[in-house]
């Protein structure tokens, strides 16, 4: 099957802003969480998931302090800060728009109903009355959207290009994880001895990645075992590893792939160089840090390759 290279490239993104949108509202709602859990002066910042999602400097031309009221303002009600759901959610919308044609029918009407509700409720779900049900409904129809392009979607270009944005964002934002939540907990070692399971566990919790773990594990959660599951395991389909894996096998199925699966080659390379026994908190900012700009270059070669043509 041919398709036009601009039908590809929006089914792509849709599928990042899909991926981007349910990631977001799971990492509000785990650090909500753990705020919760956690005895106080041992809490991470507000704005570590500011850090998370690499938006200091946007987050800082609008606020002087990471607090919780401003934080959760520029996540959940600010439909301008491009890191936050209402956009995220407003860019999938408009990526749909233009390609029903090629996706389910009831698509539409989920992803127009999701941006609905965003746009409906978020101005009033920053703050805490209203915050859970918000992100639990979000993270929903994120899910049920997932589940109808999974369940009828032919396995033909549409559903690959769809592949390869969720595997891309899935990547990207797991990594992002990596590099600043579980880089906060390592800074931590020895202060905060007797919850530091606890904020394992609430890593893993934003990866949607706790009951595997403990199948794929055990009980005990900590910092290799965690760091080993999230990067290299074979199964779970956030970790590092399976989706590096899913994308070389999307990108086999397409023509004129070279290039990509070169990228991709290297990023499959950069799994097997990092001692999660031994590792430093600035040994895994370097490592995230190279893989980051690996998987940039695979996301470049990606669009160089099938979306800057008349097909795809």
């Amino acid at each position: 099957m041919s398709m036009l290279s601009s039908v590809a490239e929006r089914l792509y993104w849709m599928a990042r802003y899909l991926e981007r949108t349910e990631d977001t509202a799971r990492l509000i709602k785990t650090y909500n969480h753990l705020i919760m859990d956690i005895p106080k002066g041992a809490e991470p910042p507000w704005d570590i998931m500011i850090d998370i999602l690499d938006a200091q400097s946007m987050f800082r031309a609008r606020f002087k302090v990471g607090s919780e009221q401003n934080v959760l303002k520029f996540l959940i009600a600010d439909d301008k800060a491009t890191c936050g759901i209402p956009f995220a959610a407003r860019a999938m919308r408009e990526n749909v728009r233009t390609t029903r044609d090629v996706l389910p029918e009831e698509a539409w009407e989920l992803v127009n109903g999701l941006h609905l509700f965003v746009e409906n409720e978020a101005a009033r779900s920053s703050g805490r009355r209203h915050r859970h049900h918000f992100l639990s409904e979000v993270i929903g129809r994120c899910q049920m959207i997932n589940g109808l392009i999974g369940a009828s979607l032919p396995r033909d270009h549409a559903y690959g290009f769809i592949k390869l944005g969720r595997l891309i964002e899935c990547t990207d934002m797991t990594t992002r994880v990596m590099d600043v939540a579980a880089g906060d907990i390592m800074n931590r070692a020895g202060r905060f001895g007797t919850i530091e399971p606890l904020l394992w566990g609430s890593l893993l919790q934003v990866l949607s990645a706790a009951g595997a773990y403990r199948r794929e594990v055990g009980p005990i959660v900590e910092k290799a075992a965690t760091l080993n599951f999230v990067l290299r395991s074979t199964e779970f389909p956030r970790s590092i590893k399976y989706c590096v894996r899913e994308t070389r096998k999307e990108l086999m199925r397409l023509k004129n792939h070279d290039f990509a699966i070169r990228a991709t080659e290297r990023l499959r390379r950069r799994l097997a160089r990092l001692d999660v026994e031994q590792v430093t908190r600035e040994e895994l900012h370097y490592y995230v840090d190279n893989f980051q700009q690996q998987l940039n270059r695979l996301d470049a070669a990606i669009h160089a390759t099938w979306f800057h043509g008349e097909s795809a």
